[in-house]
């Protein structure tokens, strides 16, 4: 990390704007740390290099994500929950079954229903309805300055951040967060390491139609080359049944099927679908692939800096908990910094910093390593692995105390 020397930080201009902190990137942690500091009363600088309008467009991103209602609840209380209206769809219940493609899956599933979780167990939200939801919470939010596009130049000193936008603008702040993604460059500059976790697959993420409803259930088929998800999706006027799914297979396999004609592609869609019987299947739209891989920091603070999001960690989408961590981050980070603001204290104070990486790294480390365990358990065709994995999906089923237990957990609760 550079650290001005005396000169260079006498060297700032008089009446240089102040804010409390600047957060580098906009995604949805940047946006939605920015929209929760603001709502709490700070002054933020909000950066991305990409105008955030155009990331509404449904070719930028057609993920669609997993919101936990913990995560619910923060994006509530930072003002943005309302701007999605009636878009998010409500899981009501999860099926998890382990199988082989196009084959009769195990009779041995675990089954969750909203009695588990006294209420949905969350929501699936696509990636375009949340990014526009949170651009527009930042319209005209009180104590937000918003760049984008635009990117800057940090300098650290013991007494804050200088931060030099491309544009000419200068700021100061008290403290950076870096949202910036896994290949973060204020992440870099601190000198902070990172352990990377490949496994030789791809991810393929779409949007189908099927005949007949999902009902708000969620599917995770446990298959050997890798786990497959159809996550419920609201409907829209063109199509009243629609679903979200996260196909991860072996690198070649993956790419084949990403090139497939969309009727062999939708056929090899059923052929994973196991018991999920919801009738004819249209693929929607185009299609993404991307290699997956988990990663994660090994710290999350430098002088002045936090990380959060996938600058700090990145996870495998077994589980769809990559958001809700980074989510996650915000609520430690943001509580620390609201309660330092009430006191009049340093909100770049290295005690303070420390005390954000011991309560969201330990956490975010579990969920990491459950994500990891599971595609290893999983992800294989061993068959004293898949007797002893349907035994324990078959053990869970029958122990409602241990179901709530989970489902709490990945709630977020």
């Amino acid at each position: 990390m550079t650290m001005n020397d005396p000169s260079e930080t006498g060297a700032i201009a008089a009446g240089t704007p102040v804010v409390d902190v600047c957060i580098n990137g906009a995604g949805p942690v940047g946006a939605t740390l920015a929209c929760r500091l603001t709502a709490a009363g700070m002054k933020v600088l909000l950066i991305d290099r990409a105008a955030l309008p155009g990331q509404e467009d449904p070719s930028f991103d057609g993920r669609a994500y997993t919101i936990a209602e913990g995560s619910r609840r923060m994006l509530a209380a930072a003002g943005v929950w309302t701007h999605l209206g009636d878009r998010p769809q409500p899981i009501r219940a999860i099926h998890v079954i382990d199988g082989q493609p196009h084959r009769r899956p195990s009779s041995w599933s675990l089954d969750f229903t909203e009695e588990d979780a006294d209420g949905p167990f969350g929501f699936t939200v696509e990636a375009r309805d949340l990014r526009t939801a949170l651009n527009t919470a930042l319209t005209d939010r009180e104590g937000l300055i918003l760049r984008a596009p635009d990117t800057a130049r940090f300098t650290f000193d013991a007494a804050g951040v200088t931060v030099h936008l491309a544009s000419g603008e200068t700021y100061r702040a008290s403290l950076a967060v870096a949202a910036e993604g896994r290949r973060s460059p204020l992440r870099d500059q601190a000198g902070i390491g990172v352990t990377r976790l490949p496994y030789d697959q791809c991810g393929i993420i779409t949007v189908i139609a099927h005949e007949k409803p999902h009902h708000g259930r969620a599917l995770e088929h446990f298959l050997p080359q890798g786990p497959f998800a159809r996550l419920p999706l609201a409907g829209n006027a063109g199509h009243p049944h629609r679903s979200a799914i996260v196909w991860a297979d072996g690198t070649l396999r993956a790419q084949r099927a990403y090139a497939l004609p969309d009727d062999v592609f939708a056929r090899e869609i059923a052929g994973r679908m196991g018991d999920d019987a919801l009738g004819d299947i249209t693929p929607l739209g185009r299609r993404w692939i991307y290699p997956l891989s988990a990663q994660y920091a090994q710290r999350y603070v430098g002088p002045r800096l936090a990380l959060a999001g996938d600058s700090a960690h990145g996870l495998h989408p077994i589980a769809g908990q990559g958001l809700n961590a980074g989510f996650k981050d915000i609520v430690a980070l943001s509580a620390l910094l609201e309660e330092a603001r009430r006191r009049g204290d340093d909100l770049g104070d290295a005690q303070l910093l420390m005390r954000y990486q011991r309560r969201a790294r330990p956490d975010n480390m579990m969920m990491l390593a459950a994500c990891d365990g599971l595609e290893r358990l999983f992800g294989n065709d061993n068959p004293a692995l898949r007797l002893a994995r349907d035994w324990g999906l078959k053990t869970m089923n029958r122990m409602p105390g241990l179901k709530r237990a989970f489902v709490r957990r990945a709630m977020g609760l």
